[in-house]
């Protein structure tokens, strides 16, 4: 097992070595990590977690012309090339296919336990201090604007919707990023995405004060 374990991350860091610092390493070890964390109270099979949360990004659409394939075809392709049981690396690969936020646009699809894992660590990178960092470093990587006043949140109803806007970084805190603590699927998910969702009020409350030169 890590032996495996090894393996993909060693081929993660290689593949994701010129990755938007949002999007790189550094972000899949976090999840990584978040993701055992939580499996210590959610008891998930921690082969298909630890797969899973590793190669959860190893071709974000994003970043490849918007192909939602890619990713999982890539990490099959790479679990089987190291011996991984083709039960596991079917599940692995239906995560990684259902797990996004911008696919809840869908309705219920695939779930898991183990999905619900990885999904809960995913998300919460996405918020509190190193999710705020995220969102203004991709922001940066699009060239959009931080704010503009007259430019306001929309509540996106459709998956396109959500991939299409160009909108400001400080509309996906409303867009996005506020709604994720409700979406927490385990209970140890929930309880640290309180904190990290209520530091970005914060952070949002200082944000306005300093944009009006307070």
């Amino acid at each position: 097992m890590q032996a495996a374990i090894q393996k993909t991350i060693d081929f993660v860091k290689k593949t994701l070595a010129n990755a938007e610092a949002g999007h790189d390493w550094f972000h899949i070890e976090r999840v990584f990590k978040t993701a055992q964390t939580i499996n210590q109270q959610e008891n998930g099979d921690e082969l298909v977690v630890a797969f899973a949360a590793l190669l959860h990004d190893i071709a974000d659409p994003k970043f490849n012309n918007g192909d939602e394939e890619l990713g999982p075809n890539m990490a099959a392709s790479f679990l089987a090339s190291i011996g991984v049981d083709a039960e596991v690396i079917a599940h692995v690969k239906l995560i990684i296919q259902n797990m996004s936020f911008k696919n809840s646009f869908d309705g219920a699809g695939f779930t898991s336990k183990e999905m619900q894992i990885v999904q809960d660590a995913d998300r919460l990178d996405a918020i509190g201090a190193i999710g705020i960092a995220r969102a203004f470093t991709y922001g940066g990587f699009k060239n959009r604007v931080l704010y503009d006043p007259a430019i306001l949140p929309e509540e996106h109803l459709t998956k396109e919707s959500y991939k299409n806007t160009t909108a400001p970084t400080i509309n996906h805190f409303y867009e996005k990023l506020l709604l994720l603590k409700d979406m927490m699927n385990t209970e140890a998910g929930k309880a640290i995405a309180i904190e990290r969702h209520n530091f970005m009020l914060l952070y949002l409350d200082h944000f306005y004060k300093e944009w009006e030169g307070k």
